[in-house]
């Protein structure tokens, strides 16, 4: 099995080769930048799995590079997450609406970094959103017929409904920004409000259950695999 490959984005030199040395103790293949655009060039060459990136830097900031990031389709796969001394909720929040798929607060202990980092992994960015069937212990959902089953009993949702759902449910555990459920479920030519999304989530947790979706206050929702 190839190395998984991790770029580590951070101005501060001894910031990248602790995280460096630490994950390649792990088997990981490592990658380094010291700015943003650095980081944009680096990340275009080794596709990295996984990007850790600061907020502040010189050049160009981590909301920045992330943005250029998920703006480049060759990196669809790659997962962001912020590693940064910033903790408030508000940067979180821009870190989030930027992209990221994590926002993890230095300091933080070796062994628990490695921990999220191998967590977000494990979601499979790069397969689990293109995999045609989804199943948890009671719902099944088929996205090749648009077809959801509930404790055995066929559901044919609107179309909108299923495709909300198929979108959380394709990272179960990954929060998902207001700004990225409007664009990914709507498209940027469509103009509708955050209400809409209130809706659409509230008959899904009528029809499937409170407990698979998640409000995360001031953010967006994400699915609770049972």
């Amino acid at each position: 099995m190839a190395q998984q490959k991790i770029l580590v984005v951070d101005d501060e030199p001894d910031i990248l080769e602790l995280v460096q040395y630490n994950l390649e103790k792990e088997g990981f293949s490592v990658y380094t930048a010291s700015n943003g655009r650095e980081a944009i060039q680096m990340a275009i060459e080794v596709t990295p799995d996984l990007i850790l990136l600061d907020v502040m830097m010189p050049e160009m900031d981590g909301m920045e590079t992330c943005i250029e990031i998920r703006d480049n389709k060759r990196l669809d796969g790659t997962i962001i997450a912020f590693l940064t001394a910033r903790g408030e909720d508000y940067s979180q929040i821009a870190g989030f609406e930027a992209g990221a798929d994590d926002y993890i607060t230095k300091p933080i202990k070796p062994r628990v970094l490695l921990s999220r980092i191998k967590a977000l992994l494990r979601r499979g960015v790069k397969t689990s959103s293109s995999a045609p069937i989804f199943e948890s212990k009671s719902i099944t959902i088929d996205r090749e017929r648009y077809l959801v089953v509930k404790d055995g009993q066929d559901m044919n949702l609107p179309k909108k409904e299923f495709e909300l759902l198929s979108l959380l449910v394709s990272q179960p555990g990954k929060v998902f920004t207001r700004s990225a459920i409007l664009s990914k479920v709507w498209g940027n030519d469509v103009v509708v409000g955050d209400r809409t999304i209130d809706v659409h989530i509230r008959k899904l947790r009528e029809k499937l259950g409170e407990h698979n979706f998640k409000t995360v206050k001031g953010v967006g929702y994400k699915f609770n695999e049972e």
